[in-house]
């Protein structure tokens, strides 16, 4: 389980594709601090493993589906991506409970300033739109995020310091993004049907 607050942006050092599954290589600081073999991390809101690390990078395999799913298929070397390690039972819940269960991507429409906020509006796919409401909450790139506005897209205002220390700083309109919908919605759902 993740917070949706992002420790530290790292710089994609390698995607190497192969099977049985592709290896993903990161150039990171903070994440390294107490990293062992076996942690979750979620790198763009994607829960992976760490199955190798030195004093500079970590690396996770990635399954196909996971790539089929989510916007790693287009990391390249230098793409910067948002980390965060697991919670822990003392950490605080700045944000709220992210599983690192990617349930689609979208696009990003619109980026832009707003006085001093940043207004992000992403492609919402049809089939998870149905769970994004305004005031809840929504993950995109990993990053817990409340929904400002809902129009068949996910709107969110972003403050400076939120833009400042993830990967949003170096978004483009058309970018893909990867989204992760309120657990809690899901489950509602289910019961209810």
């Amino acid at each position: 389980m993740f917070t949706g607050i992002i420790e530290e942006i790292g710089i994609v050092k390698s995607l190497i594709t192969s099977y049985p599954a592709s290896r993903l290589s990161i150039n990171a600081k903070i994440i390294l601090i107490d990293i062992k073999i076996g942690d979750s991390i979620s790198i763009d809101g994607v829960c992976l493993t760490v199955v190798k690390f030195d004093s500079n990078s970590f690396e996770v395999d990635v399954q196909q589906e996971t790539i089929n799913l989510t916007r790693i298929s287009s990391y390249r070397p230098g793409t910067e991506v948002n980390l965060e390690r697991a919670a822990t039972p003392l950490t605080r819940l700045g944000g709220h409970y992210v599983q690192g269960h990617i349930d689609g991507t979208g696009i990003v429409r619109s980026w832009r300033r707003a006085g001093n906020d940043w207004v992000l509006q992403v492609s919402c796919p049809i089939d998870l739109n149905k769970y994004i409401v305004s005031k809840g909450f929504v993950t995109l790139n990993g990053i817990s995020l409340t929904v400002t506005g809902k129009t068949g897209e996910i709107v969110s205002h972003i403050i400076p310091h939120t833009r400042d220390i993830t990967n949003l700083r170096s978004i483009s309109i058309g970018d893909k993004i990867n989204i992760e919908v309120d657990v809690i919605a899901k489950y509602i759902e289910k019961f209810v049907k």
